[in-house]
């Protein structure tokens, strides 16, 4: 039975936005953010129009974020963008003051990533799909959610590359595809087709097509080169179509997992699925490939977001020595029977 809830401002306009952020086609991620952002402004307002509000409710909303929620910089603006969108593309209400002025300055920090060592210590800790997939994020440096909807089109074995589709920022790229995962891979798409073939012999296997590639392409939906290389154990209800399918593996469950390999190799950093896309370029600049490069593989719009990487590369503390650690030099060198064979710096240290 419906409530007078069911008809508040906040669930009329959640209708709206989810039928725009639909039909511009953004992803149903980003259309949860947003619908749960717009309900809480409106909610927290005591459910007046946000026709009737301008920049002091705005403002009052994103302070108690801060002040009484405690939340991070980029929460608060992820909120801010949300109601941005809802005066901006749902209402048509542009706002009529600079949008900067009320955005939270995001703190700059440095990736956590993980020495060679370490990252063979997690993978040991690992195994299944889980591991395989979190060799691809090292391997190639893909996000976790890249993974997770990889396709059996998009693996390339001859050229040895890997095609990520609609990847952050709409935005399709090129990357690595380890030769060492190869045969593995191999194996791993037998068992899925295995499963494929069982699905269509049950009347299913159809599987989600991106924009309207399912009109367009009727047939397509059922054929083995869409199928995800990641495919989930349980069919699943399409939040927007209301279609049972098989899914795609849950980018979640292999966060659980890193999580528990990180624990059991007894890694002292917070190590998350994205630490393996840090620990990627953070390597290959080590090796020696240009940053240029390294953009490319990883997608970067600007230089600039692949330029955190090399703090790595200047060894901690910027490759300077600490000066106590050339005291316990000097003062093992002026113990009974040291030896120095150095030049004149060894020997100023000495005196």
């Amino acid at each position: 039975m419906n409530t007078a809830q069911d008809f508040s401002p906040a669930e009329k306009l959640v209708h709206r936005t989810r039928r725009i952020m639909r039909r511009k086609h953004y992803s149903y991620q980003t259309e949860k953010r947003y619908v749960s952002w717009i309900r809480r402004f409106i909610h927290f307002h005591s459910n007046r129009h946000p026709i009737h509000m301008g920049r002091a409710e705005i403002e009052a909303f994103l302070t108690h974020l801060a002040v009484k929620d405690h939340v991070a910089a980029s929460t608060q603006n992820q909120a801010l963008s949300a109601i941005v969108f809802l005066y901006r593309t749902v209402l048509d209400r542009p706002l009529e003051f600079p949008i900067d002025s009320v955005r939270a300055r995001r703190p700059r920090t440095i990736p956590t990533v993980l020495s060679r060592e370490e990252l063979h210590r997690v993978l040991a800790c690992l195994s299944g799909r889980h591991k395989l997939m979190v060799q691809l994020l090292y391997g190639g440096g893909l996000r976790a959610s890249e993974c997770a909807r990889l396709r059996v089109k998009d693996l390339d074995f001859a050229l040895r590359q890997i095609v990520v589709r609609d990847g952050k920022g709409a935005k399709d790229r090129f990357t690595i595809l380890p030769q060492t995962l190869a045969a593995e891979l191999r194996d791993h798409l037998q068992r899925a087709k295995r499963m494929h073939e069982q699905d269509l012999r049950r009347g299913l296997g159809a599987v989600h097509l991106p924009y309207s590639l399912e009109r367009k392409y009727p047939g397509a939906q059922r054929e083995w080169i869409w199928q995800y290389v990641f495919p989930s154990r349980q069919l699943s209800t399409d939040p927007k179509t209301a279609v049972t399918r098989r899914h795609h593996v849950s980018p979640s469950a292999m966060q659980k997992a890193v999580r528990k390999a990180a624990k059991l190799a007894q890694i002292d950093k917070r190590v998350t699925c994205h630490t393996f896309r840090h620990s990627f370029a953070t390597h290959l600049l080590e090796d020696g490939y240009d940053i240029r490069t390294v953009q490319d593989l990883l997608g970067h719009k600007d230089v600039k977001t692949t330029m955190i990487y090399t703090h790595v590369l200047k060894r901690g503390g910027f490759a300077v020595r600490s000066p106590l650690d050339r005291e316990s030099g000097a003062r093992k060198l002026r113990e009974p029977g040291a030896s120095w064979s150095g030049g004149p710096e060894g020997a100023a240290a000495i005196a």
